[in-house]
């Protein structure tokens, strides 16, 4: 018998696994007077990049059946046995409700929606700006692309212009095949949703394990730390690779972001073999310093034994071993 539940409601509003506070420790007073005061290099002193994807690559798949183009944040191209899975795109220039406040891209991305390879699938976690990003998916509008959401992200995005029979929803536990060799099936995550003050956890979110042929992904989207990682890797591991959130943590809000630490428990409890960062490097959405993230994590790393993979931006890289504390600065 499967573990893996689906999600829980009270009302309209979707329930974590585990009891989850949202509420900011401290409270958002002290966390503005801490952003004010803060001596963290946040967003990097020199410009990082320019990074630039050559679109030709994708014309000759990967040998090894998997490659990886991380186009910053949780955006990544997945190539996995002749599969292309993009999940939660965010090309526009800013993590926000607006075009001119709010969190602004460290660099821009790496390759063009207009040259993006013609893909398989489009899978979006939750609804969070950082995840869900308006320009990018009215320029996704224009394509015949399925895309595979968390409960209630598709009718959000169906407002925005794709199409409803291009549409997917999934619950936790959730399993759909891409041709006939290739699954992706919802699994839960410790998190929370809501794009405005009046509709927080209307929508669910969740985290993905990605099966082809040969190969299989974990893509951990957001989440704190929380027991079911190992009930996910009892069930559909040992992963190949797991991509992990290790940015924007802090004290303040420690059961719904994991930071470099946990991840690396959740790679272990998950059986994962080679863990890529992700959530980090991008945005300046937390206190601590822009490299923090995956400075603790090649520590972290070493102590556990952990293979990592940590490719540039925008450079399309097949896993075929460790690419153990070789960070692109």
């Amino acid at each position: 018998m499967s573990r893996i539940r689906n999600a829980q409601k009270e009302g309209k509003l979707f329930l974590n696994p585990i009891p989850t506070s949202q509420k900011l420790k401290g409270g958002m007073w002290r966390l503005l007077w801490k952003y004010m005061t803060s001596k963290e290099e946040r967003i990097p002193k020199n410009p990082l990049g320019p990074f630039k994807t050559d679109p030709d690559i994708y014309k000759i798949p990967p040998a090894s059946g998997l490659r990886i183009t991380w186009m910053g944040h949780s955006s990544l191209l997945i190539e996995i046995d002749g599969r292309r899975i993009l999940t939660d795109p965010v090309w526009g220039p800013r993590a926000s409700f607006s075009s001119f406040i709010g969190p602004k891209r460290f660099f821009p991305a790496p390759l063009s929606l207009d040259h993006m390879p013609e893909l398989d699938a489009i899978i979006l976690s939750h609804d969070h700006y950082d995840h869900l990003d308006y320009p990018t998916i009215k320029k996704l509008t224009h394509t015949n692309t399925p895309v595979y959401c968390s409960l209630g992200v598709g009718g959000i995005i169906e407002k925005w212009g794709i199409n409803k029979s291009r549409i997917t929803e999934m619950d936790w536990g959730h399993k759909i095949m891409i041709g006939n060799d290739c699954t992706i099936t919802a699994t839960p995550a410790r998190h929370f949703s809501g794009r405005g003050l009046t509709n927080r956890n209307q929508t669910l979110w969740s985290s993905f394990v990605i099966k082809g042929s040969h190969h299989t992904i974990f893509f951990g989207a957001d989440s704190g730390w929380f027991p079911g990682f190992k009930d996910i890797g009892d069930e559909y591991g040992p992963f190949d690779l797991t991509l992990l959130e290790t940015g924007a943590y802090g004290e303040g809000w420690p059961d719904i972001h994991m930071g470099p630490e946990k991840a690396t428990e959740a790679h272990l409890a998950l059986r994962g073999k080679i863990m890529m960062p992700i959530h980090w490097g991008t945005f300046n959405l937390a206190l601590h310093s822009w490299r923090e993230p995956v400075e603790l994590l090649t520590k972290f790393a070493v102590q556990k034994n952990i293979p990592l993979f940590l490719p540039a931006p925008g450079l399309p890289t097949e896993i075929t071993g460790p690419h153990n504390s070789n960070w692109w600065i």
